[in-house]
């Protein structure tokens, strides 16, 4: 089932969570199960606001029974060449501010592969930043790019049984979207960019 398609306003955002409740109801969710698919879309309404300055976007719900997948997609409409350069201001730490935790990690995603399809400016951006994108790329045959929480969820696990990456495993541990969703998605087709959060009851 497909629920209806919203359009998105960086300071309306209300029709996500009206979507999102409606479906639950349509599909019999228990009252934990509502909070908790509202929870994610409150994750996912973090992420919104910032890139909807610069991009058209829509959302929807979809489900199989009670497998679950939210889905934002932004078009960019003035994505200029300097866009990618501001939206990655480095701190003075060496460490980009707007990676540090999981929601913008995920935010940044976007932003990442909506600056490589620009492809106007060359993109500059810290070790720490690159190795946040390349832990959790990922393969899809829908999408020509794409970058999943689950892999860099794994390959930062893996990081911290060896004793290294105790910040991100930490921060890991604290996001709500890292121990609610199953897994999240962010991939590139053409022009336009979508992130899907699957949650499976």
């Amino acid at each position: 089932m497909k629920s209806n398609v919203c359009q998105l306003d960086e300071t309306e955002l209300d029709v996500v969570l009206n979507e999102v409740d409606k479906s639950a109801i349509y599909n019999s969710l228990d009252p934990k199960q509502t909070i908790h698919l509202r929870l994610l879309a409150e994750e996912l309404i973090r992420m919104l606001p910032e890139l909807l300055k610069y991009c058209d976007g829509e959302f929807w719900v979809e489900n199989e029974g009670k497998e679950f997948s939210l889905h934002a997609r932004v078009v960019p409409t003035n994505f200029e060449p300097d866009t990618f350069d501001k939206l990655l201001s480095v701190s003075k730490s060496g460490k980009n501010a707007a990676t540090q935790g999981i929601v913008n990690k995920i935010r940044f995603a976007v932003e990442y592969m909506l600056g490589v399809y620009s492809d106007k400016t060359v993109i500059e951006a810290t070790s720490y930043t690159n190795s946040m994108y390349d832990y959790g790329m990922t393969s899809n045959p829908y999408w020509s790019n794409s970058w999943s929480l689950l892999r860099y969820m794994n390959n930062i696990e893996e990081d911290h049984n060896n004793g290294e990456s105790e910040a991100e495993w930490d921060e890991l541990e604290k996001s709500i979207i890292a121990n609610l969703a199953d897994d999240v998605i962010v991939g590139i087709k053409g022009s336009q960019v979508d992130i899907v959060i699957k949650k499976k009851f």
